[in-house]
């Protein structure tokens, strides 16, 4: 078969075919450009590709420039519309349209004032094929007005008042931004106390004496215009109780004066908003603003709650000291109640913000361009929603539906437009309007009718090279309308090829997903439609990898020697090979010294500065490998030969410049034993929390013997140093003298701070503690804070030992909460802690999985669907859903009996799994549970499902009975496990001639209620082998074998006699006597000379073979009454009475368990009587005739005759 595609057509309407998914990307209008090759001949209607912004505010300092472009073949022209009328450029000279677009230019700094070009303007793109409209753009000349002259009393206040500074800034276009400074172009300090409010006033909730000044000056700054607008100073005096009482003393009684505080202390009221409630609206995307200042003294502080519910967690922020609540990209969802609480130690009260959420109208399904040939169907869907519900209208070529000319392909649903069987005079621009009271949305979508025959894109005879095992990808760019098929094949002869092998993609590219070097040659991509064909030839050739095969090595040199590098490179011969030494990843150095040469890097005269990592990279066009070797430079040998060592350890350590931070270690290096020492490592110990045990301080190039090092507070330190070269680590030096720090606060907190609750009601907070060493000083606690994250609760803290846990008491069940654990110590506290989140203890989950589903895959597997529990009822971390499974009846055993259940767990959310190892044809069932890390949740409701039949195992025993002369009975009983109900028994068997050859198979079928049957009219005296299995509806089952012996006929048995009779007659001459009495003495010899042999302890050959090999021969015999020997074992004394084990292949009472082989000895080429015999394979190799031997002992039913003795040889 030939691979074939037809590529799915993404550009879709309604399920209706278009055109493929490249014609699709280049026809859209804002996603690829039409392809340069389809430009000359390829007509589309007009697309708006860029236009100015909806509400326009220009600088009217400058130029206003109203952009407008549009793409389309052929190119649009253009017009414009002012204020719902025909805008006539032509006429106004200080207007001009930019050549081969639709952007306006308003010349207005030549003359004009910009107030005059204010308005509504929407551009036109028009060209044969239809007329695309912009949005309404309105136009608005930016404004920034001046402060209206107002004269400012001066205010003054007592110490403790509330206060409010007024703005009240010019209307400006845009709204200017509102910020308050002093004469000295300096920010007034904000606190909780003093704030600007989003209306730009400045509010006190109490004013201190500080806070009196001359120059409290409020700022508009119009960003658009880039000017800056100043109010009047408004001068405030705040007077104390000192100024109060001398101003009464001069004035009034004593009995007048004021006590001694300020302003007495008063609860909290809200400056703004004013009452107990308010209304805010806000629009959907935008962000929602709450704002409540309160005055009171105290200070007040401010907490946000919604009221009927919670706040969402990455969206919310709080501004101007938590005044203001700041809800970004805000929906409908966040419509309800706010409620602002000012708190002090007074009391407190609260404002209610009753918040509604509108909505702009915003897309659901934006229309999209079509594509279509003629005939073929599509829709245009124009979705939207808003807050109202938006109103949808359409236009055709920018004039309204309802009078636009008619379309009989064409008919309106809605928000829907249908074509069905368009024609090419159906190609027209639609414009979707989606409108409420807050705005619009305006789409421009075509419906383009084309009938073109394939193109394919990609250049002809294009050549791909790929490195063999690697994939190929071979390019087939195409379009066409109708959508075409691709085809690909290979050769000259076109053979077709193979799905199995080859992967087609939607843009039409052949992948090969491991091409080998027969993947090379010519491969053709055919596209077709009804209009026509396209083919293009591309040509694969597979190279050879690029390989190292002798790869540079590991040097150790000495200075002033050379070393060679080698690295052997094989490649593929067509391709191109560059080899590039670098060193340590970069380019080698400028220097003579070293040479590359074809296959070698050659470094002489080697310095120290040569070591470091070699690599070797080979390039082709198409791939590259590298490897890498490191050099090491040493010292070189003296004469006479050098000692080549560690260095010895360095001495005489000093420490110097003591300092609470820092000391200065210097030491003394030991000798380097002729390889240079590269660097110190120095190592501490604290002597006063870890005596004994050394850490890593830092290390130093081998050139420098003092080190400045950083020291930790309250620590007894000791410095010991250790010097490296290329050899290793020369011993420790001796212990410097002890340094004690001073102590300080600690440094850092705890890690691995945990909030996790080990019950219900409680938070077990876990830390890991700090070290002796960073403990810093005496004394370490840990002050552990909590509150909960969505709440408005303070931190609640506690101050704990040295420990590393701390249990919290109380807690709602699973709720988030934030922790922080800070150290301390008898100096002071470490720096503010990280907040980390964690949960109060988890409860079991309340409510159980629903809509349990089972799908029952096959006789052995089962899926499980289920819906998954919300996520509040979990009350904990989601660990998965358990499921419960038990067979609670077989469908063949209809008694119901109870089954040990199972269980199978499957992690995280998963919504459904699957049940393995079923029993077919059984009933089970299952519920399933939420788990969390408590435990398990309820169980859903128990659902029942049953496995269809399956194959039945093989029958539980095969036995043969009652054998005659031509009759066999077979017994049997029934499989352990049916797997369903059994259909019917099949019996085949074939007999076995003397030669151990197998006869023609006989098929037979037994009725499934049979459990004994008889064969008749067998041969007599014959061997029979049998194989046997049960059926069910699904198949048949395992089979079980046995074989059996018809009884021999009595004529036969007379012309044996006979034949003994004669035989007899032969083994009466004497020369018959002699020659049996000379094998009875050579064989008696034989096993005196063996006996003599063992009991010496000596091993023979065959004692090793039987050592090697557990598995006891077969050894044939033949007698005249078909009866089996037996043999004795050689192996010792103690044996030499015991029988041996017999080679039966069934028991004695002919019955074949289950679990018995199911080989026969005739498959393998043996005899009939064939024994497994334990000493078979001494006697055969010690007679030299392995398969026919006599037999021996006592044990045989009747005595050996000559006859028979000359049988077992013959």
């Amino acid at each position: 078969m030939q691979l074939k595609i037809m590529p799915k057509k993404k550009c879709l309407s309604a399920g209706r075919a278009l055109l493929i998914l490249i014609l699709c990307q280049m026809l859209s209008a804002l996603e690829v450009p039409l392809d340069p090759k389809l430009l000359e001949d390829l007509v589309q209607p007009p697309t708006i590709t860029q236009q100015s912004p909806k509400d326009y505010i220009i600088d009217p300092r400058e130029n206003i420039v109203i952009q407008c472009e549009a793409k389309g073949k052929p190119p649009p022209s253009f017009s414009w519309t002012r204020n719902g009328t025909h805008f006539d450029i032509d006429k106004d000279p200080l207007v001009t349209m930019k050549t081969g677009s639709g952007t306006l230019t308003i010349n207005i700094m030549s003359d004009g004032k910009a107030e005059t070009y204010e308005g509504v303007y929407q551009c036109t793109a028009r060209n044969e094929r239809g007329a695309a409209i912009s949005n309404n753009i309105v136009i608005r000349s930016s404004r920034s007005p001046l402060w209206t002259k107002e004269k400012l009393e001066p205010m003054t206040l007592r110490s403790g008042q509330s206060l409010v500074l007024p703005c009240r800034p010019p209307m400006g276009l845009p709204p200017p931004i509102i910020f308050w400074m002093d004469n000295s172009f300096q920010r007034l300090p904000q606190s909780e106390r003093v704030s600007q409010g989003l209306n730009g006033d400045l509010y006190f909730s109490n004013v201190l004496p500080e806070d009196a000044r001359e120059d409290y000056i409020c700022y508009a700054r119009f960003n658009h215009t880039q000017t800056i607008q100043q109010k009047q100073p408004i001068s405030v005096k705040v007077t104390s109780v000192d100024e109060l009482n001398d101003t009464i003393a001069a004035n009034l009684s004593d009995t007048e004066f004021y006590g001694a505080k300020p302003h007495r202390e008063r609860p909290p009221t809200f400056l703004t908003p004013e009452g107990n409630a308010s209304r805010k609206e806000e629009l959907r995307g935008n962000v929602l603003s709450l704002e409540c200042i309160a005055e009171g003294l105290p200070t007040p502080i401010i907490y946000w709650i919604k009221e009927d519910g919670t706040l969402p967690i990455n969206r919310t922020f709080y501004r101007n000291f938590k005044k203001t609540l700041q809800i970004i990209q805000v929906t409908e969802a966040d419509s309800g109640n706010y409620q602002c609480i000012a708190k002090n130690t007074l009391g407190a009260i609260h404002h209610t913000i009753s918040v509604t959420v509108k909505a702009a109208p915003y897309w659901i399904i934006a229309p999209q361009n079509l594509v279509l040939s003629p005939g073929e169907d599509g829709t245009l869907i124009c979705r939207a929603n808003g807050n109202p519900k938006p109103r949808i209208s359409w236009l055709s070529n920018g004039v309204p539906i309802e009078i636009a000319p008619d379309d009989p392909s064409r008919k309106i649903d809605g928000d829907t437009i249908i074509f069905s069987n368009v024609q090419e005079r159906s190609s027209s621009v639609y414009q979707c309007n989606a409108s409420n009271e807050y705005g619009y949305l305006l789409a421009n979508a075509f419906v383009n009718v084309l009938a073109e025959p394939p193109r394919i894109l990609t250049s002809a005879n294009t050549l791909y090279q790929v490195i063999a095992d690697r994939p190929a990808f071979l390019d087939c760019a195409f379009f066409g309308s109708p959508l075409p098929s691709i085809e690909w094949f290979k050769g000259a002869k076109g053979s077709a090829l193979r799905e199995d092998i080859y992967i087609l993609h939607e843009n039409g590219t052949l992948e090969i997903p491991v091409a080998q070097k027969d993947s090379t040659g010519t491969y053709t991509c055919v596209a077709r439609n009804k209009l026509g064909m396209a083919k293009n030839e591309v040509h694969l050739e597979i190279k050879d990898p690029t390989r190292i095969i002798k790869q540079p090595e590991y040097a150790v040199v000495q200075r002033g020697s050379t070393v060679s590098f080698e690295c052997k490179v094989k490649h593929d011969h067509t391709l191109i090979l560059t080899v590039t030494w670098l060193k340590d990843h970069s380019e080698l150095p400028s220097d003579g010294r070293f040479t590359v040469d074809k296959d070698h890097l050659v470094v002489a005269d080697v310095n120290d500065d040569d070591g470091g990592t070699y690599t070797c990279v080979a390039n082709t066009t198409l791939d590259n490998v590298s490897a890498s070797a490191v050099l090491s430079v040493v010292a070189p040998t003296p004469t006479p030969a050098p000692i080549y060592d560690v260095p010895n350890p360095p001495f005489d350590l000093e420490l110097t410049d003591q300092l609470d931070r820092s000391v200065q270690l210097s030491w003394t290096p030991g000798d380097d034993n002729n390889s240079p020492i590269t660097k110190f490592i120095i190592e501490y110990e604290d002597v006063m929390h870890e005596a004994g045990l050394w850490h890593h301080q830092t290390e130093v190039p081998g050139t420098q013997t003092t080190a400045q090092l950083k020291l930790s507070p309250y620590v007894n330190y000791a410095f010991r140093v250790m010097a490296v070269n290329s050899l290793g680590r020369s011993l420790p030096s001796e212990a410097s003298e002890q340094y004690l720090t001073k102590a300080a606060e600690p440094d850092k907190n705890p890690t691995a701070v945990e909030g996790l609750g080990s019950e219900p009601d409680n938070l077990v907070i876990t830390w890991k503690p700090l070290s002796g060493f960073e403990s810093n000083g005496p004394g370490l606690q840990y002050k552990v804070s909590w509150r909960q994250k969505d709440g408005d609760d303070e931190w609640t803290s506690v101050v704990v030992a040295n420990v590393s846990k701390y249990i919290v008491s109380g807690t709602p069940t699973f709720v988030p909460y934030l922790v922080k654990v800070q150290a301390l110590n008898d100096v002071g506290f470490a720096p503010e802690p990280a907040v980390v989140m964690g949960h109060s203890g988890e409860d079991l989950p309340m409510v159980a999985p629903g809509n349990v589903r089972v799908s029952v895959v096959n006789s052995t597997l089962a899926e499980v669907h289920w819906d998954p529990v919300p996520l509040k009822s979990i009350r904990g971390h989601l660990q998965g859903y358990r499921i419960y499974y038990w067979k609670a009846q077989s469908s063949s055993n209809r008694n119901r009996r109870h089954i040990e259940k199972k269980i199978l767990t499957f992690q995280g959310s998963k919504t459904h799994g699957m049940l393995p190892g079923l029993e077919p044809f059984s009933h089970y069932t299952l519920n399933v549970r939420v788990v969390n890390g408590k435990g398990e949740g309820p169980a859903s409701p128990d659902r029942a499902f049953h496995t269809p039949e399956g194959v039945p195992s093989a029958p539980s025993s095969l036995k043969i009975v009652n054998p005659t002369l031509d009759s066999l009975t077979l017994e049997w009983d029934p499989p352990s496990h049916p797997n369903g109900i059994l259909t019917e028994y099949t019996l085949k068997y074939q007999p076995i001639n003397s030669t151990h050859e197998l006869g023609p198979l006989i098929d037979l079928k037994i009725p499934a209620n049979k459990t004994r049957w008889t064969l008749k009219n067998l041969n007599f005296s014959t061997r029979y082998k049998f194989y046997f299995y049960a059926q069910t509806a699904a198949g048949s089952g395992s089979q079980i074998t046995e074989e059996a012996v018809t009884t021999v006929d009595e004529g036969k048995m007379g012309a044996g006699k006979a034949m003994a009779s004669r035989q007899v007659d032969i083994a009466t001459q004497g020369w018959f006597i002699g020659l049996m009495c000379a094998v009875a003495l050579l064989i008696l010899i034989l096993l005196i000379v063996c006996f003599i042999r063992r009991n010496k302890g000596g091993k023979y050959p065959v004692k090793e073979k039987e050592d090697a090999h557990a598995d006891p021969e077969i050894q044939p015999m033949k007698e005249d009454d078909g009866t089996f020997g037996e043999y004795r074992s050689l192996e010792s004394d103690a044996e030499d009475h015991k029988p041996l084990k017999k080679g039966s292949r069934t028991p004695s009472d002919r019955t074949v368990k289950k679990e018995d082989s199911d080989d026969s000895l005739v498959d393998y080429g043996e005899g009939v009587n064939g024994q497994f015999n334990e000493d078979g394979s001494f006697i055969g190799q010690y007679s030299g005739k392995k398969e026919k031997e006599p037999a021996e002992g006592n044990e045989s039913s009747e005595a050996p005759s000559p006859v028979n003795a000359m049988n077992s040889f013959v």
